[in-house]
């Protein structure tokens, strides 16, 4: 059996009142890390997809492809960190010289940090990873994933849909492994339970020129984006920090 990772420690049920206050701290020391790593990165697009895709698929050359020609127009790439799409997505901003950033998940199996990382940063808690995510992007590219990508997706959909971030681009790459899932959108659309202009921003294509004009035109140009933050040395700040990891294992 797996040992507990600290969210499932979190997550099941109440505990002491020190138990609570010592998990407070800890996930406060991965925010407070994943804010000065990823404080100097510039504008980013963040890929979402499966850490299963295969080096040799269609899907991780459509990856690739993809992060090259985002990270051309200026943005870094910040992914999962992970192998399989996300893998794809941070060598693809190598291939052009983007800053590629990995926000890895510390799990029992399958997720290791890929090696075509400028910046990598450990967490124990999703919602923390999550967040950080969200936080630097301003679009949104979805490849072919199981459960974990379409939390990412949804949650990015919510966040727009209540206005809790801009209404960033979200970019649905892999038409036939996402058909369902538009008929899906589409049926919520005829019933109700979203509204038509929910979807404004969202852009079903496996054209990589598209996605990349799509990105230019609604994050690029309408938020005129350019800025860079300089850091300050006397604080300590780099830019690119290479790699944060987990202070230690959750002991409760």
């Amino acid at each position: 059996m797996a040992p507990p990772t600290p969210e499932r420690t979190l997550l099941d049920g109440p505990r002491s009142r020190v138990r609570e206050l010592r998990t407070v701290g800890r996930v406060t020391r991965e925010m407070v890390r994943g804010f000065r790593a990823l404080h100097f990165v510039g504008p980013c697009v963040t890929v979402f997809g499966s850490a299963r895709t295969p080096v040799d698929s269609e899907d991780y050359v459509l990856a690739r492809r993809t992060a090259a020609a985002l990270g051309s127009i200026g943005f870094s790439i910040i992914t999962g960190g992970g192998p399989g799409i996300m893998e794809a997505a941070n060598r693809g901003a190598r291939d052009v010289g983007a800053t590629s950033i990995g926000c890895n998940i510390v799990l029992p199996f399958e997720q290791d940090p890929n090696e075509h990382l400028d910046v990598s940063v450990d967490f124990g808690y999703f919602f923390v990873r999550k967040m950080m995510l969200v936080k630097y992007s301003y679009a949104f590219v979805v490849l072919p994933g199981g459960f974990g990508t379409l939390d990412e997706m949804f949650e990015a959909l919510t966040l727009i849909q209540t206005a809790k971030i801009h209404d960033f681009p979200v970019v649905v790459m892999g038409s036939q492994y996402w058909g369902d899932l538009r008929r899906q959108i589409d049926t919520m659309v005829e019933r109700g339970t979203i509204s038509a202009s929910d979807l404004d921003l969202l852009l079903f294509t496996d054209d990589v020129d598209a996605a990349a004009a799509h990105v230019r035109t609604r994050a690029v140009e309408r938020f005129d984006l350019h800025r860079r933050l300089r850091p300050i040395r006397f604080l300590g700040e780099r830019s690119p920090e290479t790699h944060w990891t987990l202070a230690g294992p959750e002991s409760d």
